[in-house]
């Protein structure tokens, strides 16, 4: 997995190195100025720009846009969190001009950015730990397994009402046959989602294509691009299992119970600790990507990044729930960026 992801970064800035000198500059919008020197306290920024993607980033992005739309009246600004994949559809398509991601862009969506002559840079800007959770009124089970996690959710559990149903095919994986007989109820993001795409990477596909199964989910669960909808799904079912972003959970914890997951080295709960060290087994970084063409300095788009950059702007990655990247990977954001 780790190989796949770093594989698609290497093709997102050689694509955006690659174009990004001859785009920069070309924005009849732009003006000259000093990277990152027009962060969105001076307010003289016009023009507008469309933020899309991740339901999970889009808490973050909304509220870098609130405090950078107070300071500058003059930019129309549109944040919307229909997915990681519609964004990125949407970005490539040239319709938005930043989308969120939960996961890392794949190497058939750089193809399509590339075809359609959208060059891009990704920043990383919040790290999360994607949370299994069920209701707090189930407690019977306080951790699972990735073997348990994909008896319960892969595509070889379809069918399973009962938590106890998928207690054989754990076992036969090599993990737990201890889930309760419990009614089972499922919820959670659809296949646009990028906590979607994460969770059938981590937890699903190595067991899938060792058994020569599809890397998927089991397709009978309610599903819903709305995580408000998913919390209130696991909260409505005494004996539910959701998963969702960290803030989301965090927002609501307590409504719903975020369940312990073990990767292999023991069973390890989200918290900003565990998700910021690496040890939570289900952490994931979030990122934004940024169409340079649309950001020249002086543009609505490159005050806005710029915003988002600094220390007042990754201030809300925490203050919405989720986690600050390290101090390093927060310079080589800024220095990729200032660089671009």
């Amino acid at each position: 997995m780790i190989a796949r992801r770093n594989k698609a970064g290497l093709l997102a800035l050689a694509f955006a190195l690659a174009l990004v000198a001859g785009a920069c500059g070309d924005d009849d919008d732009g003006a000259a100025g000093n990277p990152g020197g027009s962060g969105g306290s001076g307010g003289g920024v016009r023009g507008s720009l469309t933020v899309t993607g991740s339901s999970t980033v889009e808490p973050i992005s909304r509220a870098v846009a609130d405090a950078f739309s107070s300071a500058n009246r003059g930019v129309t600004l549109s944040v919307e969190g229909p997915g990681t994949g519609d964004g990125f559809e949407r970005f490539c398509d040239g319709d938005a001009d930043v989308t969120g991601a939960s996961r890392a862009i794949r190497e058939e969506e750089v193809r399509a950015c590339e075809d359609a002559g959208v060059p891009f840079l990704e920043l990383k800007v919040g790290d999360d730990g994607l949370t299994v959770a069920t209701s707090t009124s189930h407690a019977a089970v306080d951790c699972l397994s990735f073997e348990q996690l994909y008896a319960l959710l892969g595509p070889e559990s379809t069918g399973f009402d009962n938590w106890s149903d998928a207690n054989e095919l754990a076992v036969e994986l090599g993990g737990e046959g201890d889930l309760p007989d419990a009614p089972l109820t499922v919820i959670g993001p659809g296949e646009e989602s990028g906590t979607y795409d994460f969770l059938v990477e981590e937890a699903i596909a190595p067991f899938a294509e060792e058994r020569g199964e599809e890397a998927e989910s089991r397709p009978d669960y309610q599903a819903s691009p709305n995580d408000s909808v998913i919390v209130e799904g696991v909260q409505g079912s005494d004996t539910s299992l959701g998963w969702l972003g960290y803030a989301f959970y965090a927002e609501e914890q307590d409504a719903i119970k975020a369940l312990e997951v073990d990767g292999g080295n023991g069973c390890v709960a989200p918290s900003p600790a565990t998700i910021g060290d690496g040890t939570y087994p289900l952490s994931r970084p979030l990122f934004i990507y940024v169409n340079t063409a649309k950001a020249s300095y002086g543009s609505a788009v490159a005050a806005f990044v710029d915003h988002y950059l600094s220390d007042e702007g990754l201030a809300n990655v925490e203050e919405v729930g989720y986690v600050l990247p390290p101090a390093p990977e927060v310079e080589a954001a800024r220095g990729a960026w200032q660089g671009r």
